[in-house]
């Protein structure tokens, strides 16, 4: 059947389960979706295809939100550092809010001192998506969908835009992203997720344990944008490459850790970009049992440790959110790219179609 995942559109399974969330001011209603395979519990907003929960298992059987987020429509309007949202047009940042593309530049909104971050002011994190509830046999899931107008942000091109998200028989969330455009533009999806293995609201993720199949970083300036060349991890404290304990060496005193006020840096997949998902990280919090495996076909990774949580916004438990109580791994091309020429291209063209995927599995 035609659509813009065709090996997801068999229907069969059990169908996801949508409910009013709330309004934003102007009226419009947000839903949540709910859905349950494999063990794994996901709730989608249709406002900024967010993730407002998503629980698993502990060692025990006992379930938990692993994902930072809020209980109104309000609070995500308002003060949302993007806790579950779909990020586009670009993840991460532009340096100085421009590109040149073509020889035509183009100046984009400007939300992070001086540089674009996450698609501009008004991202795909703040639109209000289409949501399609879908079953594949044994899987389920949603697919989200909108148009962004040329120039939207600043970005050229219409680009149409289809993500699903999909819980398998066996407890795993995919996300498979696909766009196309009229225009040439440049094109960064990702979802920022906030993670803490201990459950939301459990305290810092500091003794999460962390892999990272990279042996290599970009390093950034003062404004967290990538002077040029990928860095050896080795002899660092960027070093992931075995296991370690998240707040191992957050403390160092390391040029890159006091820019970010902790890890806040893309590493450079060592697979590069692939056409299936392959193995790029893996997340593991020892006391509660439970472990996040990530695969991806994105040659890049931004680990975030949540240095910006300050301790100002109350999540979905009721708890305040401080400095290190969640950590990001956000699948991505590399920030800065359109001004980067050695970096992977992250250029689409009209005839082309972007498409890339990330699995989470949960154990």
């Amino acid at each position: 059947m035609a659509g813009p995942f065709p090996f997801l559109w068999e229907k069969g399974g059990t169908s996801p389960v949508k409910e009013l969330f709330g309004k934003l001011a102007d009226g419009t209603e947000i839903h949540r979706w709910s859905l349950e395979n494999g063990g794994t519990r996901l709730k989608v907003l249709s406002y900024g295809g967010i993730v407002q929960s998503l629980e698993t298992p502990d060692r025990d059987g006992r379930y938990a939100n692993v994902s930072l987020g809020f209980d109104t429509v309000e609070d995500y309007v308002t003060g949302s550092p993007y806790f579950g949202a779909l990020i586009g047009r670009y993840g991460n940042r532009i340096g100085a809010g421009r590109f040149t593309l073509d020889g035509e530049t183009y100046e984009l909104s400007v939300n992070d001192g001086a540089n674009s971050l996450h698609g501009g002011a008004d991202g795909f994190d703040r639109a209000v998506w289409d949501v399609e509830p879908f079953t594949d046999g044994p899987d389920v899931g949603l697919y989200l969908s909108r148009t962004s107008a040329d120039g939207e942000m600043g970005y050229p091109g219409t680009l149409a835009v289809k993500v699903a998200y999909t819980l398998t028989e066996r407890g795993e969330w995919r996300i498979d992203y696909e766009a196309t455009t009229d225009r040439a533009t440049v094109v960064n999806l990702t979802n920022h997720v906030y993670w803490n293995l201990a459950g939301e609201g459990g305290g810092s993720v500091h003794e999460h344990r962390l892999t990272l199949a990279a042996s290599r970083f970009t390093p950034v300036d003062a404004g967290l944008i990538p002077t040029g060349e990928p860095a050896e991890v080795a002899g660092t404290p960027f070093d992931f490459r075995r296991a370690k304990a998240i707040g191992a060496d957050i403390r160092e005193n390391d040029q890159q850790l006091l820019y970010a006020k902790g890890f806040d840096h893309n590493w450079v997949l060592d697979k590069g970009g692939t056409t299936e998902p392959e193995w790029a990280a893996t997340l593991t919090d020892p006391s509660s049992g439970r472990t996040l495996r990530i695969s991806t076909t994105e040659p890049g990774l931004q680990f975030y440790s949540g240095n910006f949580l300050d301790g100002t916004l109350v999540g979905s438990s009721g708890k305040i959110y401080r400095q290190g109580d969640a950590l990001c791994l956000e699948t991505q091309h590399f920030p800065d790219s359109p001004n980067q020429p050695t970096y992977p291209s992250t250029v689409l063209r009209p005839g082309e179609t972007y498409r890339s995927a990330t699995v989470h599995a949960f154990e």
